[in-house]
């Protein structure tokens, strides 16, 4: 490979180092600058009434629900299920001993 041939090598790689970094900068700029819209924010849901004295319990997820195991003052025990879409309360399920 003659001098000739080597200085033109040399050139086009950087030349490609220049423009390759130029490319990232306005990738980056163009990134920072058509960042995607924010999530939408919580939904603000009813409060769910608990009677007075009561404790939670347990709490776990299904699919789109919450399950409350509520401990109520007079020892009794509910299951209160909640929509996770809505926030909406779906029902009570009161939960006793056999007799």
């Amino acid at each position: 490979m003659n001098l000739r041939a080597l200085k033109i090598l040399v050139a086009a790689m950087g030349a490609m180092l220049v423009i390759g970094f130029a490319v990232l900068l306005v990738t980056i700029a163009w990134r920072l600058s058509h960042r995607p819209a924010a999530p939408p924010s919580a939904f603000t849901a009813p409060p769910v009434t608990l009677p007075h004295g009561s404790v939670i319990e347990r709490m776990s997820t299904a699919a789109d629900r919450i399950i409350l195991q509520v401990d109520l003052a007079d020892g009794n025990v509910e299951l209160v299920v909640i929509d996770l879409s809505t926030g909406r309360q779906l029902g009570i399920v009161p939960l006793r001993e056999a007799p």
